[in-house]
């Protein structure tokens, strides 16, 4: 298993400083206290300036050392001297009445000369190894000396395994076909596609879908990154994409995936952008590589991300990635599916209803909905139970949405009436306001960040209408319409500020995105995009929007103020309240429970 990119490129880094530090080290050791070199002037000047001491006269050797002590300049000295100067040179000490010590020639050893060397070979032996880790073997990302770089898996399982993209499987069963059977294909001269790319959010089921295809297939399966093909050095990436193909095609049929292919496949720019080099000759390669494909190659390249706006235009076009489908994020049907999936591996009690859980988990992606179930399943283990049940349910519900509960927080009696009269205010004008997302539940436990929640179950809706957009921000205000009801002396808190920021960005976008307002019109407005004059329009009608919302929302909570305070004062007694007890103390709602409706059919063909 390769070592992540991040980890070899640290790796790498801390073996280059710690030969850099030995080499250091050993420079150190061999320039500390090194004596001053003289020549023959300055030797017989020091001399006869009998400043000397420990004097060594090496017989033979053609070289003296000792110490100057003259003058506070104190440091050690080395002079050599021609063969037939030795015998002056001893006159001249025995005149200065220097005394000295001779001795024979120091001869250097092998070990010696080892020593010296040795530290500059250590450090050049960690740069060789550093680079060749680092380049992976430049000349075989595939195969390296008889080992594969890139594991070849043979994915079990298949499409029965993925829940609430069955449109998205239709679309690829013919990729399974064509790897199956590519005789159909080349018996009508009917050209094979080359390359899938998956487009949806993260956690939507890329890589699983991927995996599925090769089971379904029943072919190797060879999974990377794009980062993975992206090193600091250039050229490398190119080779490995070569090796890849190269290691592919031996085993063809067979299926290369790349997840987050916008890592290696960005747009090219025709500036000189720093580091771009090893990118761009790394995506040229793939795509000379995806042209080389014979007409019976039986390769398929499958890539994976979520930013398609990003890649290169010659990466997508026809001819390499010939198909583009798109992962939606499931509906409730397809959440209820993924669901079923994954409840099959747990210890699931039989009266836990997955069809409200589904209900209540729109905009979550096939990994949170896992996610969820795998909280379920620690809050059962934390009661030391044996099965999962609805209250485990709710409480993993609450901890992925919210955050976990926060019941050891200081919070005092105004705080908590504030709170509840701020989620009954939430609660009433849902309630009471028809086409807005129906509350599931209410309570006033902090968690995460919040003092409280009201949990909504939106209708599961393609588009949004302009009564629903306004429906929402009035149940939004509503926690500042009845924070202001009950305000005493010092006002309104700032606990409605999540509300205020969530209603101004809807407002906004019905306004400058929707065409939902008569004084802007049916008109698109991004940032940066609004010519001069029509900001000032688009804020207005933002807050005559928001305005609107809130003096509906007024008016909702002083018509049923009783059920209001009954609402805050059960709140304040029992903290959590569900849709029973909703619907007991308010009656029933003007907007039908989602979970129990039957307005989901099936689109109609086109």
């Amino acid at each position: 298993m390769r070592a992540p990119l991040k980890n070899r490129r640290v790796a790498a880094l801390v073996n280059l400083t710690a030969a850099t530090a030995l080499l250091l080290a050993s420079w150190q050791m061999t320039t500390a206290d090194k004596p001053r070199e003289l020549d023959i002037a300055e030797l017989e000047s020091v001399i006869g300036e009998k400043t000397l001491a420990d004097v060594v006269v090496s017989s033979g050797g053609r070289q003296i050392t000792g110490k100057v002590v003259a003058g506070g300049d104190e440091f050690a000295f080395i002079a050599y001297y021609p063969a037939a100067y030795e015998e002056k040179l001893i006159e001249q000490l025995d005149a200065a009445q220097v005394t000295y010590k001779a001795q024979p020639p120091v001869r250097r050893t092998f070990g010696d000369i080892a020593m010296t060397i040795l530290p500059l070979l250590l450090f050049l032996v960690l740069i060789w190894w550093v680079m060749s880790r680092s380049i992976g073997g430049a000349k075989g990302f595939g195969v390296l000396g008889g080992r594969k770089l890139v594991p070849v898996e043979r994915p079990s399982g298949g499409f029965s395994e993925l829940g609430g993209i069955e449109e998205t499987v239709r679309d690829l069963q013919e990729i399974v076909t064509y790897l199956r059977h590519p005789e159909r294909f080349q018996r009508i001269g009917a050209r094979p596609p080359k390359g899938v790319l998956l487009v949806g959010e993260p956690g939507c089921g890329k890589t699983a879908l991927a995996r599925a295809v090769a089971a379904e297939a029943n072919v190797p399966f060879f999974s990377l990154s794009g980062s993975d093909f992206v090193e600091m050095f250039v050229g490398v990436g190119a080779s490995r994409v070569r090796a890849l193909f190269e290691q592919a095609k031996s085993v063809a049929p067979a299926i290369i995936f790349i997840d987050e292919i916008d890592a290696v496949g960005r747009r090219r720019s025709s500036g000189s952008v720093p580091g771009s080099d090893e990118r761009d000759q790394t995506l040229n390669q793939l795509l000379v590589e995806m042209d080389g494909f014979e007409a019976d190659a039986k390769l398929l390249v499958i890539a994976a991300t979520n930013r398609p706006d990003v890649l290169d235009p010659a990466l997508t076009r026809t001819g390499r990635f010939d198909r583009r489908v798109v992962i939606p994020l499931p509906d409730r049907q397809g959440r209820r599916e993924i669901l079923a999936i994954h409840a099959a591996k747990l210890n699931l009690h039989p009266g836990v209803d997955l069809e409200t859980v589904a209900a209540r988990t729109t905009g979550l992606s096939g990994a949170d909905l896992e996610n969820v179930l795998n909280e379920a399943a620690l809050a059962a283990a934390r009661r030391n139970a044996d099965v999962i049940e609805n209250v485990d349910m709710e409480e993993a519900l609450d901890r992925v949405l919210l955050g976990p509960a926060r019941r050891s927080a200081q919070v005092g009696d105004e705080d908590r009436r504030i709170s509840a009269y701020h989620e009954a205010g939430h609660t009433l004008c849902a309630w009471f306001t028809p086409g807005a997302a129906t509350p599931h539940k209410v309570t006033i436990i902090p968690r995460g960040r919040s003092g409280g929640a009201t949990w909504m179950i939106p209708a599961e809706r393609s588009f949004m209408s302009e009564r629903a957009g306004m429906s929402s921000l009035v149940a939004g205000m509503g926690g500042r319409a009845a924070e202001e009801l009950v305000a005493g002396e010092e006002g309104v808190t700032s606990g409605a500020a999540h509300d205020i920021q969530q209603g101004t960005e809807l407002a906004r976008a019905m306004v400058a995105h929707f065409g939902m307002v008569p004084e802007i019109g049916p008109v698109w407005y991004g940032d940066g995009q609004t010519p001069p004059g029509t900001a000032e329009k688009i804020e207005a009608a933002v807050r005559r929007l928001m305005d609107e919302a809130l003096d509906r929302a007024r008016q909702l909570l002083r018509e049923h103020r009783d059920q209001l305070d009954l609402l805050a004062q059960k709140l304040l007694e029992m903290e959590t309240l569900d849709y029973e007890h909703l619907e007991e103390l308010l009656g029933p709602s003007v907007n039908p429970r989602p979970s129990a409706r039957e307005d989901i059919v099936e689109a109609p063909a086109r």
